[in-house]
């Protein structure tokens, strides 16, 4: 668990006396927290009012720590507030306007009669909705809550902040106005059918946290029925930041992809698109298994859903992206380590990749997403961790997500991409 998603805010009450404030910190530390920061909400000449925000390894050793500070003589805890449920308040996105409603003309413009002439050119030539409405710039994220980040089938009610998630990273990172759809239903038949039958409103469709085999078949379902790409984040995003993050990563080791040994274990979504996305990339040899194979002569090793590597696992000077359990443990015989944790010097996530590639396949309104759009990404991210000199480094192999220019980049790689293999309706420009 890292620390954003399980830090606390306590508000305490304390009287204004002097070593409370010190009891109170050493009752955290002693119960297993840490003190981020202490901001003074009130003081008065007979008491003091505090937020202590708190980081805490688990919620056991955060009711622990609430407990420890209740037990502070003379300490009242007045509120315990979860920082990230408090962020989550509302929601993490909502809709706005593009156009100003102040007047009646804005009103006869926006609406009635105006808007009658826009339904019309649709009615007559459906393309020009990508013109005309929300369509060129919105993606549809849905799940059905089968597989929630990493926590397991939650059911489609809880995975929409999962959504939300998604569609605050394509808002704020690639400018792409994405809708959660938590689709409440377990038949996949049913889930493609749902997703179809509201598909004329997007441009794409972004599948997310649903459990294998039911990804491939709604995925394979969608994309055959749909004039538009059909892209799942746990497949096709982790393969692109997987294939960066070893381009890089060989680079480092001094190894030519095409000379490479490559051990992929855990046959969940990533591992699966991982194999099948550095085998299409030329790589020399992908050994791929639902548990660790023999690694002797690997030079990378990436592990999913829940595989572990020991020490004598790892060879000498080999890679290993720990995606499914992270193990920082064995950052310290790898040559290149590296996990999907956000705390992690090479964070390998899908965040890095599909913000660019569905800015790239939306500026040339692709019909679908193929895999050298996949290649072209993959070779963008890599480009976005190297220096002015074109040289890497072992502690950076992959770019963060918030890098800078790092969606641009990504974005004209997949466009043009897109453009070459004739899956762009339109030949440049962003839309």
């Amino acid at each position: 668990m890292s620390e954003s998603s399980s830090s606390l805010t306590l508000r305490t009450t304390v009287p204004a006396t002097v070593g409370t404030f010190g009891r109170v910190t050493a009752a955290i530390s002693d119960a297993g927290g840490r003190l981020g920061g202490v901001d003074i909400v009130r003081s008065t000449k007979t008491d003091v009012t505090r937020d202590y925000t708190v980081y805490v390894p688990s919620d056991e050793v955060g009711a622990a720590v609430v407990a420890a500070v209740e037990a502070v003589e003379g300490v009242r805890v007045e509120e315990v507030r979860n920082r990230v449920l408090t962020l989550h308040e509302g929601g993490v996105v909502g809709m706005r306007n593009r156009m100003p409603l102040t007047s009646r003309d804005d009103l006869s413009m926006a609406y009635t009669p105006g808007v009658a002439r826009v339904c019309m050119a649709i009615h007559h030539d459906f393309e020009q909705a990508w013109e005309y409405t929300i369509k060129a710039n919105s993606v549809m994220v849905v799940s059905d809550g089968s597989s929630v980040v990493g926590l397991g089938d939650l059911g489609a009610d809880a995975s929409l902040p999962a959504c939300e998630a998604k569609c605050l990273f394509l808002r704020e990172l690639a400018g792409i106005d994405a809708f959660p759809l938590p689709v409440d239903a377990r038949d996949p038949e049913a889930i493609i059918e749902a997703v179809a039958l509201c598909s004329s409103v997007f441009a794409g469709i972004h599948l997310s946290d649903i459990s294998a085999p039911r990804c491939f078949q709604i995925q394979t379902g969608l994309a055959a029925r749909l004039d538009i790409p059909v892209f799942h984040d746990d497949q096709q995003g982790t393969a692109v930041a997987v294939l960066a993050a070893l381009r890089n990563g060989l680079a480092v080791t001094g190894v030519a992809p095409g000379q490479a040994r490559v051990v992929v274990a855990g046959e969940g979504p990533g591992g699966i698109a991982t194999a099948a996305l550095l085998r299409a990339a030329g790589v020399g040899e992908v050994v791929a298994d639902a548990t660790l194979p023999d690694t002797r002569g690997a030079h990378a090793l990436v592990t999913f859903d829940g595989v572990r590597v020991g020490p004598a696992d790892v060879p000498a000077g080999a890679i290993v992206f720990a995606l499914g359990a992270p193990q920082p443990e064995i950052a310290a015989v790898a040559r290149v380590y590296g996990d999907a944790l956000p705390g992690s010097a090479n964070q390998i996530n899908s965040a890095i990749a599909f913000p660019g590639i569905w800015r790239g396949a939306l500026a040339c309104r692709a019909s679908e997403i193929t895999d050298a759009m996949l290649l072209a990404a993959a070779g963008a991210i890599a480009d976005a961790a190297r220096d002015e000199e074109g040289t890497v480094g072992a502690d950076l192999v992959v770019p963060s997500p918030l890098s800078r220019d790092l969606v641009e980049s990504v974005a004209e790689a997949v466009r043009a991409a897109a453009v070459d293999g004739g899956v762009a309706r339109v030949g440049a420009g962003t839309h």
